[in-house]
């Protein structure tokens, strides 16, 4: 089949920690007709909130990847042969990744690919909480000089409360990755996207992601401090086709 006759690719995208798939609710116009964009939110959180929080890691992981069996076949069943990958930015990324994993062993069809962003490796990530001890007021001028959260959030005191909420509780969850995710292996192929100025994951670290796939990873360096692939959604699309089907992006 050539590439101009082949499905779309529905693109699971997994927010970074302290937020909820609005953050890619721009990037479904960007992406289609090629890719189809569809935000994952965790048990607890933005489409989901109603639902029951999922303790740890593998809870979260395994609730998560219900969603997206459930999701991936409904949507094959009306477009036959749509292919699938994944997008994981920071926190994103180690979930997204374990999430196509299971996926991908419960539905037998692996991802074109999946796209890790501004994340480093399980094994270089420190165990056990990183946020236990920090004051309110230090984490939120830490989450503001990061740049990927709107000022007005962090203004708003109801909305940054629940903010602060969501980034302890996803630290919660990173505490589990240097021992639960550290052994995560995948046979399908990665792209890994480093951004050049990013203090938390510089590339260097991002391209130790490497490890966890048994097909030769894609390289992408690109400008900017951490959110940079994220502020430049349609950058990034562009790149993610180009790595699936080549000429498209």
């Amino acid at each position: 089949m050539q590439p101009e006759s082949r499905p779309p690719v529905r693109l699971y995208c997994f927010p970074h920690a302290g937020a909820t798939s609005l953050v890619y609710r721009g990037w479904q116009a960007l992406g289609e007709p090629h890719l189809l964009v569809r935000g994952v939110d965790a048990p607890g959180r933005g489409t989901r909130r109603r639902e029951r929080k999922a303790a740890g890691f593998h809870a979260l992981v395994r609730c998560m990847a219900e969603q997206l069996v459930a999701d991936l076949l409904t949507e094959r069943e009306r477009t036959p042969g749509l292919r699938w990958a994944t997008f994981g930015h920071s926190f994103g990324s180690t979930t997204s990744l374990a999430v196509a994993a299971e996926v991908t062993r419960q539905v037998g069809v692996a991802p074109e690919r999946a796209v890790l962003s501004g994340a480093v490796p399980p094994r270089l990530q420190r165990p056990g909480p990183l946020l236990d001890s920090v004051p309110d007021e230090e984490l939120l001028a830490r989450t503001a000089a990061d740049g990927g959260t709107p000022p007005a959030v962090l203004a708003d005191p109801t909305m940054s409360r629940i903010l602060l909420r969501m980034l302890r509780e996803d630290d919660a969850v990173r505490a589990e990755f240097a021992t639960e995710a550290a052994g995560l292996r995948v046979d399908f192929p990665l792209t890994l996207i480093g951004a050049r100025e990013d203090v938390h994951a510089p590339p260097e670290k991002v391209w130790q992601w490497a490890a966890h796939s048994s097909v030769p990873a894609r390289r992408t360096e690109i400008d900017g401090g951490h959110f940079a692939a994220v502020q430049r959604p349609k950058d990034t699309l562009a790149g993610i086709l180009d790595d699936i089907d080549p000429g498209k992006g």
